[in-house]
C-alpha cells in the first residue's frame, strides 16, 4: 500500500495543478500546472469558461501520466480540492450555466451582500458561521441569473470548484462539509444544509436539493470515466475520492490540526485560520467552519485580497511576475518612505489605494508599500484571532507567497516571533492526495504522520528591524481602523 501513488488535483484562483505523490517516500513523482484564463469583467466580475477548465484538467493529468511513464499503473486513487464559494451552477443537462464558472473573488454581488448583512448578518453568523459576503454561491446566482433561476429551470444544481472537477472525472455529484460551511450554507449546529441560510439568499425554490449530497472526506464517490482516462493516459476506473476545500487540504498536508498549528495562506485570498474545539458563545471571528470533524471547527479571519494585491501591482507597474515585484520592493526600505497601501483590491475592506503618495515616491516605493501591506494584513488578522482567545502562537505559512522567504520573514517580524514556512506551493494538491490515500485504506492517523506531509522549516524575524516593524504595525492597524470607519460612514450617509 505504502509504495502506491496518489494524485491530488487543485483548482485555484489562477491555475489548475495536479500532483502525484509516492506513498512510500512522500516525494512528488510528477507535478503539472496549467494557468486558468480568468476574465475580469465590468462591475468586478471574474469568470472562467467551462472549456478552459476542462482543457486544463486534461492537460495537467496528461502531463502527470506522461511524467510517470510505466509507474502510471501504480496510481491507486485521485481526489480534488479547490477554492471555496464562487458559482459553479449546472443546467438541466449537467453543464455549467452559460458555459461559465464564477470565481470567489467576483464582486458583483457586493451590494446584495451588504444589504443582507444589515438585515440578517448576526443571525446568519450565529446559524452558519459567517455573515453575507459577495462570493457566496446563491448571492452570485441571484445577482447574475436572477432570483427565479431555479424556479424557471435555468439552474438545477450548485456545485463547488473541486466538486465540478469531480463531476468531470467520474460523472458523479457530491460535496463535503468544508466547502458548504465556508460558503455559509451549512448549519453549525446540525452539520447539514441550513434552510435559514438558503432562504436568506432570496433564491426561489432553492433548498437542500439544489446542492450535491454531502460526503465525508476520503470516501470514494465514483470511478474515473473511460473517455477521460483514455485522453489523459490514466487507468480507467481509478477511484475518485471526496476531497476538501483548499484551506483544509493544505492544513492536512502540513499536519496543522495534529500539531496544534494555526496557518496563514499567502494566496489570492488572505486566509488565517486555526482549528479548535467548538466554543460557545461563538468567538467574534470572521468565519467559523464546520468541516465535518466531530467537536471541531475552523476559526478564520480572511479577506479576498492577499497576493492578489501583488498580482495587481505587478501588472500596474509593468513587471513580468510577482518575483520581479518582490525584488523591486526589497530595494526600498520598510515603510516605503512614508507611503502606505490599503490591500483590498478584491474587496473585503474599506477599498484599495495608496495613502500618502508624494512626487518623490519611486516605483520601488509603490511596490514596497504593497508588499508591506500584504504581510501586515495577515498579522492584523492573526491578532484578531488571538484577541478572541484562539491560540495562533504556533504558525505555519502556506501558499504561493510562502515561496519567497523575504515575505515570510516580514510577516514573522510583524508578529514578533518565528514562524514555520511551507515553501511547497502544491500543499493543497498534496492534501487532496492524502484524501485519495484515505479512500484506499489509510487511516487519518496514518495520513497525518506519513511521509506524504509537506516539509516545513522555521523562519526567524530580523531582530534588527524589531522596533521599526512594531511601529509599522501600530500605524497600519490605525490606518485600517480609520479607513474602515470612514467607509462605513460613507455607506450609511
Amino acid at each position: 500500500m505504502f509504495s502506491d501513488l496518489f494524485i491530488g488535483i487543485d483548482i485555484g484562483s489562477s491555475s489548475l495543478k495536479a500532483l502525484a505523490v509516492d506513498g512510500a517516500t512522500g516525494r512528488a513523482a510528477a507535478v503539472a500546472r496549467q494557468p486558468l484564463p480568468y476574465e475580469r469583467l465590468a462591475g468586478g466580475g471574474c469568470e472562467v469558461s467551462a472549456g478552459a477548465i476542462e482543457a486544463a484538467l486534461d492537460q495537467v493529468l496528461g502531463d502527470v501520466a506522461q511524467q510517470l511513464g510505466p509507474r502510471v499503473a501504480q496510481v491507486r486513487a485521485l481526489a480534488c480540492t479547490g477554492h471555496g464559494a464562487g458559482l459553479y451552477a449546472l443546467d438541466g443537462t449537467g453543464q455549467l450555466v452559460q458555459g461559465r464558472a464564477v470565481a470567489s473573488t467576483d464582486q458583483r454581488a457586493q451590494s446584495r451582500a451588504d444589504a443582507l448583512a444589515r438585515e440578517q448578518g448576526q443571525a446568519l453568523f450565529d446559524e452558519a458561521g459567517c455573515a453575507p459576503w459577495a462570493g457566496q454561491p446563491l448571492l452570485l446566482a441571484a445577482q447574475l441569473l436572477g432570483a427565479d433561476a431555479f424556479q424557471r429551470g435555468a439552474m438545477h444544481r450548485v456545485l463547488f470548484a473541486k466538486d465540478y472537477l469531480g463531476l468531470l472525472l467520474c460523472g458523479e455529484i457530491a460535496t463535503d462539509a468544508s466547502d458548504a460551511s465556508t460558503a455559509g450554507l451549512l448549519s453549525l449546529a446540525s452539520g447539514d444544509w441550513s434552510p435559514r441560510a438558503i432562504a436568506a439568499s432570496g433564491m426561489a425554490d432553492a433548498g437542500a436539493h439544489s446542492f450535491a449530497p454531502l460526503r465525508p472526506r476520503g470516501q470514494v464517490i465514483g470511478q474515473l470515466l473511460p473517455a477521460r482516462a483514455a485522453r489523459c493516459g490514466l487507468p480507467a476506473g481509478l477511484p475518485v475520492a471526496m476531497g476538501a476545500i483548499d484551506l483544509l487540504a493544505a492544513m492536512g498536508a502540513v499536519g496543522a490540526q495534529r500539531r496544534g498549528r494555526a496557518v496563514s495562506v499567502l494566496g489570492t485570498w488572505c486566509v488565517n485560520a486555526v482549528s479548535g474545539p467548538v466554543r460557545e458563545p461563538k468567538p467574534a471571528v470572521g468565519a467559523i467552519v464546520n468541516y465535518g470533524d466531530a467537536g471541531q471547527r475552523l476559526y478564520m479571519d480572511n479577506s479576498p485580497s492577499s497576493m492578489a494585491n501583488i498580482a495587481w501591482a505587478t501588472g500596474a507597474l509593468g513587471l513580468t511576475d510577482a518575483q520581479a515585484l518582490l525584488d523591486l520592493a526589497m530595494t526600498a526600505p520598510l515603510g516605503a518612505h512614508g507611503l502606505r497601501f490599503l490591500p483590498f483590491v478584491n474587496g473585503g475592506g474599506p477599498g484599495a489605494g495608496y495613502v500618502g503618495l508624494r512626487s518623490q515616491h519611486t516605483r520601488a516605493d509603490l511596490a514596497r508599500a504593497v508588499v508591506d501591506a500584504v504581510a501586515a494584513l495577515h498579522a492584523r488578522q492573526l491578532g484578531r484571532l488571538a484577541a478572541c482567545g484562539l491560540d495562533v502562537s504556533s504558525l505555519t505559512v502556506l501558499g504561493g507567497g510562502a515561496g519567497d522567504i523575504r515575505l515570510v520573514r516580514l510577516l514573522a517580524g510583524f508578529l514578533g516571533r518565528a514562524v514555520e514556512r511551507c515553501a511547497d506551493d502544491e500543499s493543497s494538491a498534496r492534501g487532496a492526495a492524502l484524501c485519495a490515500a484515505v479512500s484506499q485504506g489509510w487511516t487519518d492517523a496514518q495520513a497525518a504522520t506519513s511521509p506524504l506531509l509537506a516539509p516545513c522549516a522555521m523562519v526567524e524575524p530580523d531582530a534588527s528591524n524589531a522596533n521599526a516593524e512594531a511601529a509599522f504595525m501600530a500605524g497600519f492597524n490605525e490606518l485600517i481602523d480609520r479607513s474602515t470607519a470612514l467607509a462605513v460612514r460613507q455607506k450609511t450617509a
